[in-house]
């Protein structure tokens, strides 16, 4: 499956991620926010498997669902009887996904609150009167 269609349902999910693809979207637009997710996955993917970490905002009975099906798909025996295994998880299952929109509210604050400050701490004079590259063109022209 193409990295792009996995950073997509990445940001669909509550969390941290889906935060920050907000965050860029608003600014850049929905691919280049898609490509900085992918990345941003990429980058704790690889920080969580050297560490040997596990991810802080996972949703446990989504994975156990998860594996479960790939065993299904493997050949383990099915269980018999008994209520679904999926009907029983469905209350944890909303318990962990309101958590997960807990950490994204919790993102977005701390942006937001970063921002601000990061704001009103510009000195007059230096904060950005336009475009890098328009400073750029002015410093060389310059004697």
């Amino acid at each position: 499956m193409h990295w792009s269609r996995r950073a997509g349902r990445a940001v669909r999910q509550p969390g941290p991620i889906a935060g920050f693809y907000v965050r860029i979207k608003a600014r850049r637009g929905h691919s280049i926010a898609i490509v900085a997710a992918a990345r941003k996955l990429a980058c704790l993917f690889w920080c969580l498997l050297t560490r040997g970490e596990d991810y802080a905002f996972a949703q446990p009975s989504l994975t156990k669902k998860k594996m479960r099906r790939l065993e299904l798909q493997a050949g383990a025996p099915r269980f018999q009887g008994g209520r679904g295994v999926w009907s029983t998880n469905d209350a944890i299952r909303k318990a962990e996904r309101e958590l997960a929109l807990q950490a994204q509210r919790a993102y977005e604050r701390t942006v937001k609150d970063w921002q601000q400050k990061k704001g009103a701490s510009a000195t007059a004079g230096r904060a950005s009167n336009g475009s890098s590259k328009e400073q750029v063109a002015r410093q060389t022209t310059r004697p």
